[in-house]
């Protein structure tokens, strides 16, 4: 059930947020809204953003894109890349449609009037759209469908762009009033390095005030003008942003550092894998246990463990490669989308699977 409506931190029914956004908008000097962080990494954070960094963000993204036009809403507004889509909408004079009071992406589709049309979802959401025909004839009506939030398989973008689905992939964080790095490529005013470490660096109009009550954690990632994320990422021979994983997310294993980010990205790549998780469970024996816990592909023969210890040694390292796999039915997942991690570690470690 949505909270009493408010933006400090946002919450309520997307028609409600949609109202208090579009006053907070045409405020003379609003203090900032608030957005709770998914966690899905550790505790939640509560960020700080300016209607100055909001709208430059809004900005450059419908700049990006090719002008202003209406979006169906797929995501949870209180989380920033669904609070963008109101913020989008309101500022191009639309409403959004929500998805959910229409019963399906098809329905909302129907619903849309304005001649441009804009969706934003999840890498679960499309994986589940493009399953469904007439859902993928629907996405196929829009001028650009925007993925993020977490890592996308490069077979679910082929797949997307063999049925003519305008994919776009994004790269953003709730500190950076969501996604600012589009295909690889910072939205105009977004600087991007990559620091010696691989740390990846961000800096410009859309990034956030502070931490609501955490002056010590503020500081820690704002330095000189520069976001520091918690990602990894290396810069390709076109000069795009690739990301490899995140600093805290690693696997001591035997002595050995795993980076989980680059192990899910190769099962992900198994013809038999339909969705993944790789996570670090306490081993008495190896310090964290690698753990691949899959969802195969219907009608698929799940693949044995050393076939998969193979599949993911041919391309790194053999001390990367998982020592344990489990098979489920559907990955545990947060309120944002994003697969809940801490979740499947913590359970994995009391069950001693």
């Amino acid at each position: 059930m949505d909270s009493a409506p408010t933006l400090r931190p946002v919450a309520g029914a997307p028609a409600e947020v949609e109202r208090l956004v579009a006053g907070w908008l045409a405020a003379d000097d609003p203090p900032a809204l608030t957005v709770r962080t998914s966690g899905s990494s550790g505790v939640p954070k509560d960020v700080a953003l300016s209607r100055r960094a909001v709208t430059a963000s809004a900005a450059a993204t419908l700049e990006r894109l090719g002008g202003p036009g209406q979006w169906v809403l797929a995501l949870r507004p209180q989380y920033v890349a669904g609070l963008q889509v109101v913020v989008r909408s309101v500022l191009a004079g639309t409403s959004p449609v929500v998805l959910t009071e229409r019963g399906g992406v098809a329905a909302a589709t129907a619903a849309l009037t304005h001649s441009r049309r804009y969706l934003a979802l999840v890498p679960i959401q499309l994986h589940r759209m493009l399953a469904s025909p007439t859902d993928t004839r629907a996405l196929t009506g829009f001028d650009a469908v925007l993925v993020g939030g977490g890592a996308v398989r490069p077979e679910l973008l082929e797949r997307a762009r063999r049925q003519a689905v305008e994919v776009v992939t994004t790269y953003g964080m709730s500190e950076t009033c969501g996604g600012c790095v589009y295909d690889g490529v910072p939205l105009d005013g977004v600087s991007l390095q990559v620091d010696d470490a691989g740390r990846v660096l961000l800096s410009g109009p859309v990034l956030f005030d502070r931490y609501v009550d955490q002056p010590a954690l503020t500081a820690q990632v704002l330095r000189d003008g520069w976001l520091h994320t918690p990602d990894l990422g290396r810069l390709d021979a076109d000069g795009r942003l690739e990301i490899l994983g995140r600093v805290d997310d690693m696997a001591v294993s035997g002595g050995v550092n795993v980076p989980l980010a680059a192990v899910h990205a190769r099962l992900l790549d198994h013809p038999a894998v339909n969705q993944a998780a790789v996570v670090g469970v306490p081993d008495a024996e190896w310090g964290a246990r690698v753990v691949a816990v899959l969802v195969p592909e219907a009608g698929v023969e799940q693949p044995r463990l050393d076939e998969l210890r193979d599949f993911v040694s041919a391309v790194h390292p053999r001390t990367w490669a998982p020592r344990q796999v489990v098979y489920t039915d559907v990955l545990p997942a947060l309120e944002s989308g994003k697969v809940d991690g801490l979740l499947l570690q913590r359970e994995l470690a009391r069950l001693r699977v």
